[in-house]
């Protein structure tokens, strides 16, 4: 088959600019091969690059001593004492999510899952983070019902719990569906499996499924903006098999155990071209591969589309050469693929072979590590204007009006398609907060939350940035867990735009600066940019997903409020209502600025909340919605009614941070009102929960009337 000429649209199409074909044709000394094209393409793009982001992520915090493993990995590593470590990391599958709702989602959770366990880890937990476009927006629904089915059907097959998440709507989703998955895992601390390859004539093997055309240029589609031709893109979306992918988990662990592994990467975006790249750029290496050996599901795959195909359930390894049979024994009784695809060489180079003819024959040190990297121009966001005043409300109808909306009504629709009891460790379900699941064998657990507030990153970057990490820091805080590290997922739009590059940088800022503070190093993460649809950008959007340990499960704080007890507001109120739940929901509007974010307010109120857990039946943190949403939601779960004194709007809706709420009985209230008033911590006693109606301020309404609106009003608002 006669490779296509190189021209101007061809490189434009593989997502290469001109100058960075000029570089590679300075790096190479002559025109590339169509393979060779493609091979350049994968690994600088975006996606597989960060070549726009890298400068502000060497900047993040990601070392402390619990830190077995930061950035650079398929997962962050970090130690739970006892010779145990979670192993994790969020990652997107926007792009094709919105194209493939199903199986973009689904290959999401897949993808992730490999990241987990191609480092030795079982994977224990998974999460999602799920952005909409506008409820009555025409493809909302479909995307809604394809992404929920693909994160549930495969993570069920699989077999691990999904424990948490959240969903929101937008419409500047609209065009352009977020899907962030997470994945957590056990390992034994000195059993952490790495991708860097060592050795020379090392045998490099392909392991699990055939490769497909499916998935060809994916991740250049994913580092591209949307526009009309959108529906030719739908090939680049992958398909995937979680009982394969199950086989595969269990082989790999198997093999591990065997002592037949020097390295293995998973096979993720850019596929065999991404993954032998990484192992050979890491271990200082070159590698060749033979394409005829690769395992293959089509006929007549030339070596472009090997390379490139991103079919999944796929790993490449290098093996011990005296381990072979035995390694090749435990793959055939899982019933997967395993082929001696290539070797380890001294040599810098990648060398692909196919049909006897030298298809690539590239540096391979120059794909990876010095890929372009852009210090691109960037204006800072500026100041919001002054805020327009708020009127006063009825304080039951704002409540209302927020929990019938589909941002903040209960999302027990999702939740209840995901297994959250599979493996039989789950402790606390979605629904109530953070999710906890139990470090099996040991007294532990581990919790898991994942959070961002997209309006605020949008009118203040740095604050936003700053929040979305101490909001994560207080729902772990609030079951009782002490917040080990994070991981980041940064969605954003088009880079090349300086107000964008703005965004990006602002909220870098303010996550550096919280993580610092809060003692909760970045382990690991992805970037996902362009995430635009004709010129128009998503909300930036950097979620972050947390883990917690508890070190007993004496420690989890996961009562319900009980008919008669005080309700204490823990952290100080000025009624901030810029970029406000109830500015949106109630009022249709998205000004003001973020709420400021008081870092060493945050420590000291987690730290008093934690110190002081035996003085307190339930607690939650305030975000969205302030004290009303809280309030409602804690008295809702436990099926009793709730009074509140003040009728002021601020007070009761404002977004405030560095907040908890906790119930008690009288005795505890006094108690902890001293202890707080030692440790100079603002308490409140702001009503109490009982009886069968919700009165704030002078207004009431049946605790009846407001669960129903509270538990249909999502699945109304999306068919």
């Amino acid at each position: 088959m006669e490779e296509p000429k190189i021209t101007e649209d061809l490189i434009a199409a593989h997502g290469l600019k001109p100058d960075e074909y000029a570089r590679i044709l300075e790096i190479i000394g002559r025109e590339p091969s169509f393979t060779e094209l493609g091979i350049f393409s994968a690994m600088w793009n975006e996606h597989c690059s960060y070549k726009s982001s890298k400068k502000w992520l060497r900047t993040l915090p990601t070392k402390g001593p619990q830190v077995i493993c930061g950035p650079g990995e398929n997962a962050g590593v970090v130690d739970i004492g006892d010779g145990q470590a979670v192993i994790f990391k969020m990652e997107s599958h926007n792009h094709p999510s919105y194209i493939e709702p199903h199986q973009g989602a689904a290959t999401g959770v897949g993808g992730i899952l490999r990241d987990v366990f191609t480092m030795g880890a079982r994977p224990i937990a998974a999460m999602n983070s799920l952005c909409f476009g506008e409820p009555s927006h025409p493809k909302t629904a479909h995307l809604v019902k394809g992404v929920v089915e693909g994160v549930g059907s495969y993570g069920n097959a699989f077999g691990v719990p999904t424990v948490g998440g959240e969903v929101r709507f937008h419409r500047s989703y609209n065009g352009n569906c977020l899907v962030n998955a997470f994945a957590a895992g056990l390992a034994d601390a000195d059993k952490i499996f790495y991708s860097a390859a060592s050795g020379t004539s090392m045998p490099v093997v392909y392991l699990g499924a055939k490769t497909g055309r499916d998935g060809v240029g994916g991740a250049t589609m994913a580092s591209a903006e949307f526009d009309e031709t959108i529906e030719e893109k739908r090939p680049t979306v992958q398909v995937g098999d979680p009982f394969t992918e199950k086989r595969l988990l269990e082989a790999c662990l198997e093999l591990m155990a065997s002592g037949a592994v020097i390295s293995i990467q998973d096979m993720g975006a850019a596929g065999l071209t991404c993954s032998a790249v990484e192992m050979g750029d890491k271990g200082g290496l070159g590698i060749r591969l033979d394409l005829d050996r690769v395992p293959c599901r089509e006929r007549g795959m030339t070596a472009y589309e090997m390379m490139l195909s991103e079919s999944q359930e796929r790993m490449l390894m290098v093996l011990r050469p005296e381990k072979e049979a035995e390694a090749k024994a435990i793959f055939d009784k899982w019933d997967l693929d395993f082929a001696i695809v290539g070797e380890t060489i001294p040599e810098d180079r990648f060398l692909i072979i196919h049909g006897n003819e030298t298809k690539a024959d590239l540096p391979l040190s120059k794909l990876s590590s010095t890929a372009p990297e852009y210090d691109r121009p960037w204006i800072p966001t500026p100041a919001p204007a002054e805020m327009e005043p708020v009127p006063q409300i009825d304080p039951v109808d704002g409540l209302k009006a927020l929990i019938g909306a589909p941002n903040y009504a209960r999302k027990s629709w999702v939740w209840e398609q995901y297994d959250s009891q599979v493996m039989a460790d789950t402790v606390r379900a979605p629904g109530l907060g953070a999710g906890v699941v139990r470090v099996h064998g040991s007294g532990k657990a581990l919790a898991f939350t994942s959070d961002v507030t997209p309006r605020y990153v949008k009118a203040n970057p740095l604050q936003g940035g700053r929040q979305a990490v101490a909001e994560a820091f207080r729902n772990l805080v609030a079951c009782g867990a002490r917040p080990l590290a994070a991981t980041d997922n940064l969605n954003f739009g088009n880079p090349e735009k300086p107000e964008i590059m703005g965004q990006f940088v602002g909220a870098i800022q303010g996550i550096g600066e919280a993580c610092t503070a809060l003692d909760m190093p970045i382990v690991s993460g992805n970037v996902s940019l362009y995430n635009e649809t004709d010129g128009t950008g998503i909300l930036p959007t950097p979620t972050i997903g947390a883990v917690g340990l508890l070190n007993t499960l004496d420690d989890l704080i996961a009562g319900a409020p009980v008919a008669g007890e005080i309700a204490l507001l823990i952290g100080e109120t000025a009624g901030h209502l810029g970029q406000s739940a109830l500015l949106a929901e109630v009022f249709n509007r998205e000004d003001g600025d973020a709420p400021p974010v008081d870092l060493a307010a945050e420590r000291r109120n987690g730290d008093f909340l934690l110190a002081n857990r035996a003085l307190f039946t339930a607690a939650t943190d305030l975000s969205d919605g302030g004290l009303v949403l809280a309030a409602f939601e804690m008295a809702q779960a436990a099926g009793i009614g709730l009074t509140l004194e003040s009728a002021e709007t601020g007070f009761l809706f404002g977004e405030d941070q560095a907040r908890y709420l906790v119930s008690c009985s009288f005795d505890q209230a006094e108690a902890l009102t001293v202890a707080a008033g030692r440790a100079g911590v603002p308490i409140t006693a702001v009503g109490r929960f009982g009886g069968e109606t919700v009165k704030i301020g002078g207004s009431e309404a049946p605790l009846a009337e407001l669960t129903e609106i509270y538990e249909t009003a999502f699945e109304r608002a999306v068919g």
